[in-house]
């Protein structure tokens, strides 16, 4: 560790407030609640938990945190800001609020730059440090410790250097036990935050923290740039969640200042944790977590050119800046037109199946010849297992397809959707599959013709195999691969589909779109009985 750097630094999570702003995002109580443990479990220092009195769900997250939870390694926080220009602290309801909430720890906001104090509240500037300086000292007398955010301190700093730092004087005389230099447009660089974290650390013995946007794309380097200069707190989300284009990445940054910096951040026997907390965190707010996602995305140490492979089979720290283990990920081997035998091979062990050189070789030469017509085994494993246990001489034995049809109907009151009053739409799958010798059919209602063979599949099968029941699909894209056709093109058609603990990709190609979805439907179904423990 260099001698420059802190030795820890205070991780602060607002998933809770912050990054709920993002668009598309909408936590209910009990999603802050879930999130809460998984932050806990994580180890990080503080979890703010919302701002109390500013809308129903914050009160009741915070009266029912403090009795449903049993935080161990994790203090909540509760957010609010400074007194009102010309008020009183002892007559300001936001103040009341946070002293109300019931936490050891509170975070007020407050103006650091002098053009938001004249012009978005309409005061002083002497009246904009006031309003600091007695908030702070009121809520340490009434036994709190404060953090205080100094909101737009980074353009405040570069416009009125003088006034911002008047604001962390006043607040750190008050009793301020940190200050949080806020980057609130997310518009610095990390050589702004370098030279502003070194100024004021310089200048005032309070600790400082950083709290970064990513405006710039630059949240997660602005971070590590404000520690570099003395910050000992970061405050930041989980994956990156926020307003606009987020805030700064505590995943990513946690990371980087363990297993790069060598500083403390979380208990070190919990890095392994931030890939589970990081999808289970992007499952409970209903965003997909990008595959390219830093440290813990799926595709962060998933490795396509032979070349690549190779070498990891001999050196696993060939082409992996981390050993993926340490942070709860894995390494994987993509299989495409670019794969050779070692990759193959690698994959064959990965599942558990021997495949002699003559096999290996055939199945490169398959896997080459379906790629060429439009399939993609890399972001396909299921169907890859698949097919390469086809090769191996297996085949499935739970079902054989005799045939199926789909009918659609469409009643509406005019030619174009939009402008219909009443539209009926009806379509129905019928199948009849062979089931242990026995010829079955199934009858399937849907929203849509996929919709509707799966539940005519799971007429059948569910008796048989009650693994089937913990199956569910989860996602369904279609993409054209040859657009010169129209509507006569080739479309590849991928499922996602979960039992709960396990998420996999299957895929169909074909002109036809339903005969696509059948191919993806029933790869997902074998893969998921195959693996079901109660699948026999």
């Amino acid at each position: 560790m260099s001698d420059t750097y802190p030795q820890s630094v205070e991780i602060y999570d607002t998933t809770l407030r912050d990054g709920s702003q993002l668009e598309g995002i909408s936590l209910t109580v009990e999603d802050k609640l879930r999130i809460a443990e998984q932050l806990d479990m994580l180890g990080v220092h503080f979890i703010e938990g919302g701002w109390p009195g500013a809308n129903p769900k914050d009160d009741e997250f915070f009266q029912r945190a403090q009795k449903e939870l049993q935080l161990k390694t994790s203090q909540f926080v509760a957010f609010g800001s400074t007194r009102r220009a010309k008020g009183k602290v002892d007559q300001d309801q936001t103040l009341a609020n946070l002293i109300s909430a019931n936490t050891d720890v509170v975070c007020i906001v407050g103006k650091c730059w002098d053009y938001h104090v004249t012009e978005a509240l309409q005061t002083s500037p002497d009246e904009g440090v006031a309003m600091v300086a007695d908030s702070v000292e009121y809520l340490v007398a009434n036994g709190k410790r404060v953090f205080f955010d100094a909101e737009h301190f980074f353009d405040g700093y570069k416009n009125s250097p003088e006034f911002s730092l008047r604001v962390l004087e006043a607040a750190s005389i008050a009793g301020a036990e940190r200050l949080i230099l806020c980057d609130t447009n997310g518009g610095s660089l990390p050589q702004d935050v370098t030279n502003a974290v070194a100024a004021v650390t310089a200048h005032l013995d309070t600790g400082v923290g950083v709290h970064l946007h990513n405006d710039t794309g630059c949240g997660v380097a602005n971070a590590l740039a404000g520690v570099a200069a003395g910050a000992i707190q970061v405050q930041g989300t989980i994956n990156g969640y926020g307003e606009r284009t987020g805030n700064c990445d505590l995943v990513a940054i946690i990371a980087n200042l363990t297993l790069k910096m060598g500083i403390t951040t979380i208990p070190e026997e919990r890095l392994d944790l931030l890939t589970p907390v990081s999808h289970h965190v992007a499952e409970l707010v209903n965003i997909t977590l990008n595959p390219q996602q830093p440290y813990t995305g799926a595709s962060a140490f998933a490795h396509k050119a032979g070349l690549h492979v190779s070498a990891i089979a001999r050196r696993p720290d060939a082409y992996e800046h981390i050993p993926p283990e340490r942070i709860g990920n894995g390494t994987r081997f993509l299989v495409s037109e670019m794969a050779g035998r070692s990759t193959l091979e690698l994959k064959a062990k990965e599942i558990g199946i021997d495949l002699d050189g003559k096999i290996l070789g055939d199945v490169v030469e398959t896997l080459k010849k379906l790629e060429y017509e439009g399939y993609h085994f890399e972001v396909a494993d299921a169907s890859l297992e698949l097919l390469m246990r086809g090769a191996s001489g297996w085949t499935q034995d739970f079902f054989k397809l005799e045939e199926f049809h789909v009918d659609m109907k469409h009643v509406g009151s005019g030619s174009r959707a939009w402008n219909e009053i009443s539209v009926d739409v009806d379509t129905r799958a019928v199948v009849n599959l062979f089931v242990d010798g026995e010829r079955l059919v199934g009858v399937g209602d849907g929203n849509g013709p996929v919709n509707a063979i799966d539940t005519a599949l799971r007429s059948v099968l569910s008796d048989t195999y009650p693994g089937l029941k913990g199956i569910s699909l989860v996602d369904y894209k279609v993409r054209v691969l040859d657009t010169e056709k129209g509507t006569g093109a080739i479309t590849r058609v991928l499922l996602d589909s979960t039992n709960g603990e396990e998420t996999w990709t299957t895929i169909g190609v074909s002109e036809n779109i339903i005969e696509a979805s059948w191919q993806a439907l029933v790869d997902s179904i074998v893969y998921g009985l195959l693996h079901s423990p109660v699948s026999e």
